[in-house]
């Protein structure tokens, strides 16, 4: 369940808070910053609501924003919603250029603070796939593609077109002069897509004398023709569920 952490000095705004989002979220209470950054450093929430006018300063916006400091310190991606009065906007501004996700005016509309809520959650889990993403990506950048290295634009194209045709079952044309790694990207392709599980067969049609390249692809049953002492498995029927690179 998503963690939800509510800060405020309230006691009646934590328990209707509590009351109303507690199907929806795993929901944390505090009343002080002590508390709330404790809290936070024990269960990482993703989402925070946060009252600025917290104990001593609860006439004021001092220990608020300084808890926001705090929590952003710790985890910037965090998404804070900052609660104040109709009459404190320029606090809630200050919050916001601080680096709060939102503010919202007291009193409580719960119906309104629940459409903020989601915005927010979906907002943390969109920004968590796509550091993921990143993470993986940067990691095959350092790693490489199943033995091919360079962090150059040219070679993160290369990778970037291996990603993309290794999940198409299709045919696939490499071009390149003799040399330039053929079968490397071949098995690179291989090894990304759905057919890993199978076998790779690199053939050499140019090695193989034109006589013996249908037995070489198709093989052939003993006493198929003279000399044909076993039954002989073909590349491809070797290579079926896998990868053949002619």
């Amino acid at each position: 369940m998503k963690k939800l952490l509510i800060v405020d000095d309230s006691r009646e705004i934590r328990k209707q808070l509590k009351w109303g989002l507690g199907k929806e979220y795993q929901v944390l209470l505090a009343e002080s910053v002590d508390e709330a950054i404790k809290l936070f450093s024990l269960h990482t929430p993703d989402v925070v609501t946060l009252d600025l006018g917290l104990p001593p300063d609860i006439d004021g916006a001092s220990e608020g924003l300084r808890c926001l400091q705090m929590i952003l310190q710790k985890q910037p991606a965090t998404k804070v919603i900052v609660l104040s009065g109709n009459e404190d906007h320029a606090n809630a501004l200050a919050a916001v250029n601080m680096g709060a996700y939102d503010y919202y005016h007291k009193p409580i509309d719960l119906d309104e603070l629940k459409i903020i809520l989601s915005r927010a959650f979906h907002l943390a889990e969109l920004e968590e796939e796509n550091r993921k993403l990143q993470t993986a990506a940067d990691q095959d950048k350092k790693k490489g593609y199943s033995g091919i290295f360079g962090q150059c634009p040219q070679m993160q194209q290369v990778f970037a077109m291996i990603k993309k045709v290794a999940s198409i079952d299709v045919p696939i044309l490499i071009l390149g002069e003799s040399g330039t790694g053929k079968e490397v990207v071949a098995r690179a392709i291989h090894e990304r897509g759905i057919r890993k599980e199978g076998n790779v067969v690199a053939i050499n049609c140019g090695a193989i004398p034109e006589s013996l390249l249908e037995s070489e692809l198709f093989g052939h049953e003993k006493g198929a023709f003279t000399g044909a002492q076993n039954r002989v498995q073909g590349k491809v029927e070797y290579a079926a569920g896998g990868t053949l690179f002619l």
